[in-house]
């Protein structure tokens, strides 16, 4: 299959914006257009199927015909051709992506159109890399999932770690932990949903649960196994920070993408690399109590998720519903810093903090989504990086962490 990409894209979108209406489309949209939209330097559209409400988004930025609007069903193969062959790239906004965003999936790996999401959905992922890679590879379109909240911090942490230690020491960390240490933010009803469905995949199928079970789950075939992982799934205290600690619920997903951008790499950190994340709870106790808290109640949420009155009446009651999401204010005032430890066998240790201004899952992940994509089409050349399904860190790496830490309100400060 020839590559299909080529200098007869300058007169299409740069970008579509695939889920505009959505509650993170929408703040996508309202991020990227001041600031890359109106002069012209990016050429934009709105895409998804009701054109009343695009209408109206396009209107709230004072938009003229340079932001244009493509109306159509993301379950309509033809429809989805025109639109990826009349595309540079496309980002997807509409989840849970295993139930909506398949086919938009397949049309860019087959038209050889770059795309970008924000999934957390590890099994759809897996789906996708396992059904669409060759395709991809050959068409030219390079597809990156996870670029939000889930996974970029963890992923662009832990690269840029070890390229400081074997800059540094000579040699990689092998043992990496991440932990949560602060974070401020909402829940959004499409995040919600996406938990639920996988929840409910992995009820009727044995391998979905295995796929969420394993760290390595992600890694290119024939590289889906490895040494036993940590994985903090109880109260346990941290010597390193002298704090009690407690499960991470995006963990499953992070630790996914990052160990499948060690394999990606080559595996240059070594055989025996090890990565988990955890949640700082406190010291003394009071972090105690508040780990064996958060833990029960983690617990019990995934455990009324796993059966279906109880995970109906959760979504009735208590849970957001699609399209709802934090306040404006819940979005400015959000926060997250993380802190990266890692060790070597050599007695070498190095640390990482990373910041975010904003809530982590929308204020901040916007922004991530934003610079991923603009990242992607601007930074990094097609021979550069050739088709086929890449994360954040093994497809732009540090270029990436610098528009990140430049514009959109992200820190990466090494300490000893």
């Amino acid at each position: 299959m020839a590559k299909k990409h080529n200098a007869d894209s300058q007169n299409k979108p740069d970008i579509v914006l695939w889920g505009a209406t959505s509650f993170i489309g929408q703040l996508l949209i309202a991020y990227l257009w001041p600031r890359y939209g109106k002069s012209g330097e990016v050429r934009f559209a709105l895409g998804g199927r009701n054109r009343s409400k695009l209408e109206s988004i396009h209107r709230q930025m004072n938009a003229d015909d340079r932001l244009s609007i493509t109306v159509g069903d993301a379950s309509d193969d033809g429809f989805l051709d025109n639109l990826t062959r009349n595309a540079k790239l496309v980002v997807s906004t509409v989840g849970p992506y295993a139930k909506y965003g398949s086919p938009l999936v397949e049309a860019c790996a087959r038209n050889g159109t770059d795309y970008c999401d924000l999934t957390g959905e590890p099994q759809w992922m897996r789906r996708m890399i396992d059904a669409n890679q060759k395709t991809a590879e050959e068409s030219g379109a390079r597809i990156i999932h996870a670029c939000g909240f889930d996974s970029i911090p963890s992923d662009l942490g832990v690269l840029f770690l070890q390229h400081e230690a074997q800059h540094r020491f000579g040699h990689a960390l092998e043992h990496v932990k991440m932990r949560v240490s602060s974070i401020r933010g909402g829940l959004s009803g499409g995040t919600v949903a996406s938990i639920l469905n996988l929840v409910e995949e992995a009820r009727r199928d044995p391998e979905i649960a295995n796929i969420a079970k394993n760290p390595y789950a992600l890694a290119p075939e024939g590289m889906r196994k490895g040494i036993r992982q940590d994985n903090v799934s109880a109260l346990k205290f941290d010597g390193d920070l002298q704090k009690w600690i407690g499960p991470f619920i995006m963990a499953a997903v992070n630790t996914k993408v990052v160990h499948r951008s060690h394999a990606l790499l080559g595996c240059p950190w070594g055989k025996e690399f090890r990565y988990d994340e955890a949640m700082v709870m406190g010291s003394g106790i009071r972090g105690a109590l508040r780990g064996a808290a958060f833990a029960g109640g983690l617990g019990a949420f995934l455990l009324g998720a796993g059966f279906s009155p109880t995970r109906a009446l959760m979504k009735t009651t208590v849970l957001p519903k699609p399209g709802e999401g934090p306040s404006p204010e819940e979005q400015e005032t959000g926060f997250y810093k993380l802190h990266f430890i890692g060790k070597s066998q050599k007695g070498a240790s190095l640390r990482l903090k990373v910041t975010g201004d904003r809530d982590p899952g929308y204020g901040s992940t916007s922004k991530m989504l934003g610079e991923s994509a603009l990242c992607l089409l601007k930074d990094i050349a097609r021979d550069e990086l050739s088709g086929g399904f890449w994360t954040p860190a093994t497809a732009m790496g540090r270029k990436l962490m610098d528009r990140l830490t430049s514009s959109a309100g992200m820190s990466f400060d090494i300490h000893t």
